[in-house]
């Protein structure tokens, strides 16, 4: 099935206040196109995690939130991109527990499994890339 990208939004993360404004953005988003409380909550606490990510881990680096249709439901897909130094050991990172900043480590565990789709690309090189999408029908 082919997803049409009803909306667009490109917000750069720079400073400690983005973090809440992404958050923001996509949880008024989700509220609009009638996600259910859970929805709300696990796309918004995902969105909070991975923009803080981006800031503390990243240096800083952007959010693009878009509104996505299917045919038979709707989504929202958030991809966070920033140019640090990437993550040096994924899979240690996705199984939970693992921190570099002395926090509980939950964070990439966490959000994938609050997400319906979650992929990951990161390298030295180029930084790293994280895609969510949480999904609600009509």
């Amino acid at each position: 099935m082919q997803n049409s990208v009803l909306s667009h939004t490109e917000m750069k993360i720079a400073r400690e206040e983005d973090i809440f404004l992404v958050r923001r953005k996509a949880r008024d988003l989700a509220k609009e196109r009638g996600f259910d409380t859970f929805a709300i909550a696990a796309l918004t606490t995902a969105c909070s995690e991975l923009a803080r990510n981006a800031f503390v881990h990243g240096g800083g680096g952007e959010a693009v939130i878009e509104e996505l249709d299917d045919g038979e439901r709707v989504g929202i897909r958030v991809v966070f991109r920033d140019q640090g130094p990437g993550i040096a050991d994924i899979e240690r990172a996705l199984a939970g527990g693992y921190s570099t900043a002395r926090s509980l480590g939950l964070g990439l565990s966490g959000t994938r499994r609050l997400v319906d789709e979650f992929s990951l690309d990161s390298s030295p090189e180029r930084g790293t890339r994280i895609t969510i999408v949480k999904w609600t029908r009509f």
